[in-house]
């Protein structure tokens, strides 16, 4: 219920988005070039190459495989983390540049959907620690279900980004 939930908020968020778009092209074509597509080309390659190693983990311990299902996990943390630092490297910039929320209607929206996004991948990662935690265990039904949940978890976050990506920095 929580991942239908999160995914119906994103949904009116990605609409309101292309709503005020439409009344705004000029605005949000200009302020879209001032984005670098490279971090987020970057980051959905990381997003998505860390679900792959998410779903080869979750198979391996289903079938009693657990250390290399933790360190398919740990991978996938790792890209996460990467996909942190290049969010919060990429803010940075946007700040030391002047552009804020504050701006202009699209880096509002750029900022707090990514934002939302961002703290999103925050609590993945958490999730993934726990999921790292529980695969040094031996599998067993619980085991593998909390494997299972926080891999639902962790792919509503790429598929998140995989919208977010062409819709924020792409959509021409």
């Amino acid at each position: 219920m929580f991942v239908l939930g999160d995914m119906l908020l994103f949904s009116l968020f990605f609409g309101t988005f292309l709503y005020y778009r439409n009344e705004q092209i000029e605005l949000f074509l200009e302020a879209q070039l001032l984005l670098n597509r490279h971090y987020g080309a970057v980051n959905t390659l990381l997003l998505l190459t860390s679900s792959w190693f998410i779903a080869r983990a979750v198979g391996l311990y289903r079938i009693g495989n657990a250390a290399p299902a933790k360190q398919f996990i740990a991978f996938a943390f790792l890209c996460g983390l990467g996909f942190a630092v290049i969010k919060v490297i990429e803010f940075g910039e946007k700040f030391a540049a002047g552009i804020t929320l504050n701006t202009n209607d699209f880096f509002m929206y750029y900022y707090m959907f990514t934002g939302i996004h961002f703290v999103h991948v925050l609590i993945g990662l958490g999730v993934l620690l726990l999921m790292w935690r529980t695969a040094g265990r031996t599998p067993t039904q619980r085991s593998i279900m909390t494997l299972e949940n926080g891999a639902t978890f962790w792919h509503m976050v790429d598929l998140l980004w995989i919208v977010l990506f062409p819709l924020i920095y792409l959509l021409r």
